[in-house]
């Protein structure tokens, strides 16, 4: 009976726990769309995504980008097209690989990326103002534990 009353507490930790992960997911939404709307209004999130990844990457083929998002390459195509088009991004010759380019943001991406963000750059930190660092440690630490699918 205990292994029961065991499984049906754990049973209802994780769904409290899912629960608290999809109004997470729900926030992280909106700040994300409201993110894209900043750096170009009527910017879709998908392609904000792209954008943010050949920011953090610096420099990357188109091929590498469909990749790193497993997304449809004619789709991340369309998209790359209309960040350069925004003068968000440019592509220059892949000094590797002639046939190819390398797509990185341009100084105007980067203004425009550094003010959307501004807005949402202390939210975490406010959140957190009055945790105890260890707790904010356990937190990342437990985090970390559950993307990499590991026992913390």
């Amino acid at each position: 009976m205990i292994h029961n009353d065991t499984r049906e507490a754990r049973t209802e930790a994780v769904r409290a726990l899912e629960a608290e992960f999809s109004e997470l997911i729900n926030r992280f939404r909106r700040v994300i769309t409201e993110n894209a709307n900043r750096v170009s209004p009527g910017m879709l999130p998908g392609a904000y995504k792209v954008f943010t990844t050949i920011v953090r990457q610096e420099s990357v083929t188109q091929s590498s980008l469909a990749d790193l998002l497993t997304a449809d390459k004619g789709q991340i195509s369309r998209t790359v097209r209309e960040l350069e088009h925004l003068g968000l991004i440019s592509r220059t010759a892949d000094p590797a690989d002639g046939r190819s380019s390398l797509l990185s943001p341009t100084p105007l991406g980067l203004e425009r990326l550094e003010a959307a963000r501004k807005p949402q750059e202390n939210t975490l930190l406010t959140a957190l103002a009055d945790w105890p660092v260890d707790d904010i440690h356990n937190l990342a630490r437990l985090l970390h534990a559950l993307t990499a699918g590991v026992t913390p």
